[in-house]
């Protein structure tokens, strides 16, 4: 009677080849269903600043373009921005987490977003990719009709008199209209381009605003209709009352973390955007630690995923 040998002293002689085959082989059903799907990717904080990161999360969009799938970059920069802006002798201030742009401060913004931080971007996926001809292309919401944006209006009440009024945050605007045919054109090309999207954004009359890098990145997957947009961040998702990491929530649920005051501070709009992103075609989006190495990998192409992920 044949006897089925013992391999498990080969594969401790084999080390990281034999881990490495068996954890290809784990991803290959996940593979498989991101196959020409689109995934938005929401790249920004503190992390973009440190040259070791920036170079992983190049890395990982070009792996993620070489498995079949079609990444779509939309970073923020608000440190970028800041330092500049202090550079600069330019005082800002800030009202729900959104920062009053008046002029100066416009055009400090767009140079930073449009210039410095989005041609790293692109150029580091570029030099990840250059082996395999994966290219960043740099764009922002300027090109090609892409990003087609309203004024922001917000509104405070007086803690004394109980009334509200209307606070101007000058040049910062909502997304009204994506046109995604230059993404599109992008993505669906024979060559391998990677787009890089800045957060800028012009109104119907022509003038240029600051949007939110997360209210972007879901204007942007719910016009491609998108698999999975990922939420890069510095926690590691939604946490409960007890703060523990939520795996999974519906939108429903989602809503009421926000409406119980469970959800606080930054991770209101990051729901929020989550909602409107699932409710305008996305299949689901997940909030995760972009600082952890190779989360973007391990959310997708593993079983137990990396985040909070948020879905109908």
């Amino acid at each position: 009677m044949s006897k089925t040998p013992d391999l498990s002293g080969l594969e401790a002689q084999e080390g990281k080849g034999w881990v490495t085959a068996r954890t290809l082989a784990e991803a290959l059903p996940y593979i498989q269903i991101y196959d020409r799907e689109t995934v938005v990717i929401k790249y920004g904080g503190h992390a973009m600043g440190e040259e070791a990161v920036a170079r992983q999360f190049a890395a990982d969009v070009v792996l993620l373009k070489l498995m079949g799938v079609n990444p779509v970059v939309v970073h923020g920069g608000g440190p970028q921005i800041s330092a500049m802006l202090d550079r600069a002798g330019v005082r800002s201030t800030f009202v729900d987490g959104l920062r009053v742009t008046d002029e100066a401060t416009m055009e400090i913004a767009e140079m930073v977003l449009s210039g410095a931080v989005n041609k790293e971007i692109a150029n580091w996926i570029s030099l990840a990719g250059r082996e395999a001809d994966v290219r960043g292309v740099g764009l922002s919401g300027k090109d090609a009709g892409l990003l087609t944006v309203e004024k922001t209006t917000r509104t405070r009440r007086d803690p004394d008199s109980l009334i509200e009024h209307e606070v101007d945050l000058g040049f910062v605007g909502e997304p009204t209209r994506v046109d995604p045919k230059l993404i599109r054109g992008l993505i669906e090309s024979e060559s391998d381009w990677v787009p890089v999207i800045a957060p800028i954004g012009v109104s119907e009359d022509g003038r240029t605003f600051n949007v939110n890098a997360d209210t972007v990145a879901g204007a942007v997957a719910g016009s491609l209709k998108a698999k999975r947009m990922l939420l890069l961040t510095d926690v590691a998702g939604v946490l409960d009352e007890k703060g523990e990491l939520i795996r999974q929530m519906s939108v429903a649920e989602a809503r009421g973390l926000i409406a119980s005051g469970v959800a606080t501070g930054g991770m209101i709009p990051k729901l929020e955007t989550a909602i409107k992103a699932v409710e305008a075609g996305v299949e689901a989006v997940v909030i995760l630690d972009g600082r952890r190495s190779h989360a973007m990998l391990v959310e997708l192409f593993t079983e137990h995923g990396a985040g909070t992920l948020i879905q109908a």
